[in-house]
Order: structure tokens, then C-alpha cells, then sequence
């Protein structure tokens, strides 16, 4: 999910009540929702799409969701005592307990891999154990009604809290309807995915109308049907192997989940993945292959 959705579920966390267990509670919820987005430094690195091949990966597997929040809460440890020896901790702040703040920092990273798990996008959630890819088909990467349910709450729950009122319950009753407005978004893709036709179906949440879901389903060999219309040009196999040693075209492939491929107006190959499949933005999320032909599919 993107960065504004999890850092509300982190404040939404300690708004419940956790952030009265240590100081810095909330930097460490916050924060540590946000962490495993640290592999998106691979941008400065990598050229093109390879960062398909990379996100989502080591810094979302079981190694790093025990590391990343220990190496969060020995800053913010730290941080609080070079404070105090300047004097200017503030007085209001409570005592930091070492073991609190690690254990909302890994809570929160937790937080992290669940929420990415919920798109069509994919996550590895074993690495570097196991690349595979995992899907939850369950909401759009940006959900605005996840925005407005806890950016409400969130922003309740403080001015509550500032006026001596109980906080935590609207705190609580946002992570509650979160949870079954997610559950219900499971059930539609479930539903969805059951009533396609042919092989199983990538059943993908549309962003606005997150109760509606473009159906996906694997066509014949090299094609797509999304929503009924049949996208890929050229015989997938030979553009594969004409792809060997391109390390764009390489990562795309490790990432895409419905590959497919576009004959070029040059006669070349683009590839593309059939859950991004944009004609109105067709540079997105595609590789082109300038020295790869096309060899075109029949149209049965």
C-alpha cells in the first residue's frame, strides 16, 4: 500500500492506547509501519523498471522485519538520551523503555507486509528464503476509502484527546471497521475470481469504486482477456529468450505475474503486464526490446 495508508495505521496503533507504554511510541509506531520502504533507495541504483525486480523483497522478508525495527529503536533509544544530556528532553515525554519501543517498532513493521500483501502488486514475503510472490487481489495500492476512514479517526481521536477525552475509542473502532471493510474486499475478489470463466483469474480492485474488480484471465499462450478484451500480440516464448541478458526485460519478467507482449510500431517487442495494462499510459510498468521481433500469435 502506499506510505499514507501505513503510516495511518501506525498512529491509529498507538492512538488505541499503545503510545502510554513508552515515549516515543508513536515515532516508533509510525515509522516503523513505514520502514521495510527502505529498499526504495534501490532507485538511485537501478536503472529503468529493474527496481520491479527488487522492491517488495528483502527488506519485507522475516530477516529484515526482526532487524529493521531493533536498528529503529536503538536510534530512538539513542536519540532520547543524547537529549537528555543536552537538556532538552521534553518534560512531558514519559520514560523510553527500550523493550517497548522495539517491540511497537517490529508491531508496526508487521503492520507493513500485511497491507502490501492485500494488492495485486505481490509481495515476497519469504525472502531470502523464497522469491515467490504473494497476492492478496484484495484492495487498489491507494484505497481513498482506507484514507478517509482513518485520517477521520486519526484526526479525532487527537483533538479528543487534546480537549481530556477518551481517544483510544475511535482509534479502536477505525481498526475494527478497517479490518471488516478489508475482509469484505476479500470476499468480493473471492466471489469475483469463482464466477470467471476458463482458468483462475486475477480478480483487480479498481481505485475509486473499490467494490468493483477487473477480471484477468489467462486467454492462450502469450494473451490476456481483461474485462473481456484480448491484449498480446507476439508468441511470448521466443521474446523470452531473445530478453536473456537484459536486465530490464530480466526484472520485468521476475516481476509480472500476467506477462504479455505488443508488437512496436518498428516491429519490435514491448513487454507489458496485463494487471497495468494502461492504453492511455503505456509506458508504465513495460520494457521495450528494440532488438527482439515480433513474431506475431494467430488470433484464435
Amino acid at each position: 500500500m502506499d506510505n499514507i495508508t501505513h503510516s495511518l495505521v501506525g498512529a491509529l496503533i498507538g492512538q488505541a492506547g499503545l503510545k502510554r507504554k513508552t515515549g516515543l511510541a508513536m515515532p516508533a509506531l509510525i515509522i516503523g509501519a513505514n520502514l521495510p520502504d527502505v529498499d526504495a533507495a534501490c532507485f538511485f541504483w537501478l536503472e529503468g523498471v529493474e527496481h520491479l525486480g527488487f522492491r517488495r523483497g528483502i527488506t519485507h522478508g522475516p530477516p529484515a522485519l526482526v532487524l529493521l525495527p531493533l536498528i529503529l529503536a536503538g536510534l530512538l533509544y539513542g536519540f532520547d538520551r543524547w537529549q537528555a544530556k543536552r537538556g532538552t528532553r521534553p518534560k512531558g515525554r514519559l520514560p523510553v523503555h527500550f523493550g517497548w519501543l522495539y517491540g511497537l517498532a517490529f508491531l508496526g513493521c508487521l503492520t507493513h507486509p500485511a497491507l502490501d500483501w492485500l494488492n495485486v502488486y505481490g509481495i515476497r514475503l519469504l525472502e531470502p528464503f523464497s522469491s515467490q510472490w504473494f497476492y492478496g487481489d484484495t484492495l487498489f495500492i491507494i484505497d481513498v476509502w482506507l484514507w478517509a476512514l482513518m485520517g477521520f479517526a486519526c484526526v479525532f481521536s487527537l483533538r479528543r484527546e487534546k480537549r481530556g477525552g477518551d481517544y483510544e475509542e475511535p482509534a479502536r473502532w477505525a481498526l475494527g471497521i478497517g479490518i471488516l471493510y478489508i475482509a469484505a474486499n476479500s470476499v468480493i475478489t473471492s466471489l469475483v475470481g469463482a464466477m470467471a470463466s476458463g482458468q483462475p483469474a486475477i480478480a483487480s480492485p479498481r481505485p475509486l469504486t473499490s467494490w468493483q474488480r477487473e477480471v484477468i484471465e489467462p486467454y492462450r499462450a502469450g494473451k490476456w482477456q481483461i474485462d473481456g478484451e484480448v491484449v498480446g500480440e507476439c508468441a511470448l516464448e521466443p521474446v523470452v529468450k531473445g530478453a536473456k541478458g537484459n536486465s530490464q526485460a530480466e526484472a520485468f519478467l521476475f516481476w509480472s505475474r500476467a506477462p504479455f507482449a505488443e508488437r512496436a510500431p518498428d516491429g519490435s517487442v514491448v513487454l507489458r503486464d496485463a494487471r497495468f495494462y494502461d492504453p492511455r499510459a503505456r509506458d508504465r510498468f513495460s520494457v521495450a526490446l528494440p532488438d527482439v521481433k515480433c513474431e506475431e500469435l494467430s488470433a484464435n
